[in-house]
């Protein structure tokens, strides 16, 4: 049995929970995996609400992985008609169909709850951002990770 974690389901219903919040705006990858981040992680900005995942050291190098996994649900919803992938002058979109949300509700555990609070949040704080705005937090994440990855060399030097 394959695992649930970082599936492509469970990748697919954040990234649904993320456009159900933006709609009828759609988003393009780049804020898609970011704000997918900020939904699991939220704890890390700011006045943000407590994260969904646990606060693991060196979980700010997940940007650099999540694109693909993203991608993976993201194909997963289209193929079942709950998101539509728009070709715009500025590239691909992604947005809910009209089943979306219809899908969404009937999910209702603890855990798809706080996820739908957590995608509201973000799409409220950072929403309007423009791609330069994004960059300049995912800046500050990275510098966060690199100090962590630093104080782990550093500890483990330690020890020889």
């Amino acid at each position: 049995m394959s695992s649930p974690f970082n599936s492509p389901l469970e990748t697919g219903i954040r990234s649904l929970a993320i456009l159900t919040a933006m709609f009828p705006k759609s988003l393009d990858l780049q804020f898609l995996v970011f704000f997918d981040y900020l939904s699991v992680h939220s704890g890390d900005v700011e006045n943000g609400p407590k994260s969904l995942h646990a606060p693991l050291p060196l979980r700010s190098g997940e940007l650099t992985i999540r694109r693909d996994l993203i991608e993976r649900g993201l194909l997963l919803m289209m193929s079942r008609g709950l998101i539509q992938k728009l070709s715009t002058s500025s590239g691909f979109q992604y947005v809910v169909t009209d089943n979306a949300g219809a899908f969404l509700s009937m999910l209702s555990s603890q855990y798809i709850t706080k996820l739908k609070e957590r995608a509201e949040w973000v799409v409220e704080r950072f929403g309007e951002s423009t791609h330069e705005e994004l960059k300049l937090v995912e800046r500050q994440f990275f510098e966060e990770w690199s100090t962590q990855f630093q104080s782990f060399e550093r500890a483990g030097s330690r020890r020889l």
